[in-house]
């Protein structure tokens, strides 16, 4: 078990995979996260909801290399998840759309903390590219460790 976070890997870069946007699985990740609009069940190219870009861990586990999230070494004992955003630069995926994705360690930052010491933050940016090499969509993971148990 790591209990060291390196900053080192700020720009570490994961191996390119691609992700298929698959219309049984957009149906089911909409009724797991209870979505009600027809737009995410409707048609051969149901709109993907905006969560469902976070599937991206299905894919990019297929791949050697491609989640360079362990290069962090963030102790699991002391670290959480702290934020997920998603940036859309048009409309989201459909159903039938192949994304072209690549993660990157974007930023690593410290902050005083309170009661666990300083807080080591990381965050990795998931691109998401159509075809034509246009972005699509960015998914931004930010996790946290406690310099010590609070």
């Amino acid at each position: 078990m790591s209990t060291s976070f390196d900053k080192s890997a700020l720009g570490r870069q994961g191996a390119p995979f691609e992700m298929d946007v698959e219309r049984g699985k957009v149906r089911e990740f909409a009724r797991a996260v209870h979505a009600t609009d027809r737009a995410f069940f409707d048609g051969e190219q149901p709109i993907a909801p905006p969560t469902f870009l976070t599937t991206t861990f299905f894919w990019e586990r297929d791949v050697d290399g491609a989640n360079p999230w362990h290069a962090v070494q963030m102790d699991p004992r002391r670290g959480m998840h702290a934020e997920q955003e998603y940036l859309f630069f048009g409309p989201p995926p459909r159903a039938g759309t192949r994304l072209y994705c690549r993660s990157r360690i974007s930023e690593v930052f410290e902050k005083q903390g309170k009661r666990g010491g300083v807080l080591r933050f990381a965050v990795m940016v998931t691109e998401f590219r159509d075809a034509g090499g246009k972005l699509v969509a960015e998914a931004r993971m930010t996790g946290v460790e406690t310099e010590h148990a609070p």
